[in-house]
């Protein structure tokens, strides 16, 4: 059994002008990319962690065939909301349209073979930015998508209270011999200075945190690693060239 984790899918099978092609390279047959590298390597028992940005629907009903083309894929899935998952409402919405294969982190914790998974989406917060690793494409849509910094005078008010979420989830995780924690937005700085994220994911033991958001990263940017028992993984698809990574096994 093995453990595998890609973000930021960006699935537009169900409302197909909202395809990441519009992006040019490298996101030309991006799904087919997705589904080759995730066949080739992942087994019915194995499990799959996708930290947010699932697909562009709008409403649950729309999320169907992007949430079915995922269940189609081999291993149990572990879901969680990413800030383009508008279709992410209700709990009660979205269990009429989830295939069994896949399970959703929000506010709980998921239990699979001894692996304790929990976390929360995150926010932009002013403790660390990731411009000066990031390769803005002249491409108006990708420009948006990569630049988009929410500097509000609410966005303190959001990070703080997906913190509180962030705990919540933590605190229902079972005990295990492995604990993972899956955030949207990445948790500390590239360069792993301290943070209230990082703060909590060692207050709650975590032994491994995965997560996505960022795109367009330099070629030659380090991100992340291992600080204070904790490894950090940035799983963005195509930061990984669209093939998922194993975290552990």
């Amino acid at each position: 059994m093995t453990i595998w984790a890609i973000a930021d899918l960006h699935l537009a099978i169900g409302v197909p002008e909202k395809s990441m092609e519009a992006f040019g390279e490298p996101w030309l047959n991006y799904i087919d990319k997705i589904q080759t590298n995730w066949k080739e390597r992942i087994f019915a028992d194995d499990l799959v962690l996708l930290p947010g940005d699932i697909s562009w629907a709008m409403r649950p009903e729309e999320a169907r065939t992007d949430l079915e083309w995922i269940h189609q894929l081999p291993g149990t899935k572990v879901m969680l909301k990413g800030n383009h998952d508008y279709w992410w409402t209700s709990m009660r919405q979205i269990e009429q349209v989830l295939p069994p294969s896949i399970h959703l982190i929000q506010n709980n914790a998921f239990l699979w073979n001894g692996v304790s998974i929990g976390g929360a989406r995150l926010w932009d917060t002013s403790e660390y930015h990731f411009s000066p690793y990031i390769q803005y494409n002249v491409n108006p849509r990708a420009k948006a998508l990569t630049e988009a910094e929410d500097t509000s005078p609410d966005a303190e008010k959001i990070f703080l209270r997906e913190l509180g979420r962030l705990e919540l989830s933590l605190k229902a995780m079972p005990e295990a011999s492995l604990r993972i924690a899956m955030t949207h937005y990445p948790p500390l700085s590239a360069t792993l200075e301290d943070s209230r994220a990082s703060a909590l994911l060692e207050k709650y033991h975590i032994n491994i945190c995965v997560f996505g958001h960022l795109h367009s990263v330099k070629t030659e940017s380090t991100l992340f690693g291992k600080k204070n028992g904790i490894e950090y993984h940035l799983a963005s698809a195509d930061y990984l060239n669209f093939v998922p990574l194993k975290i552990a096994e």
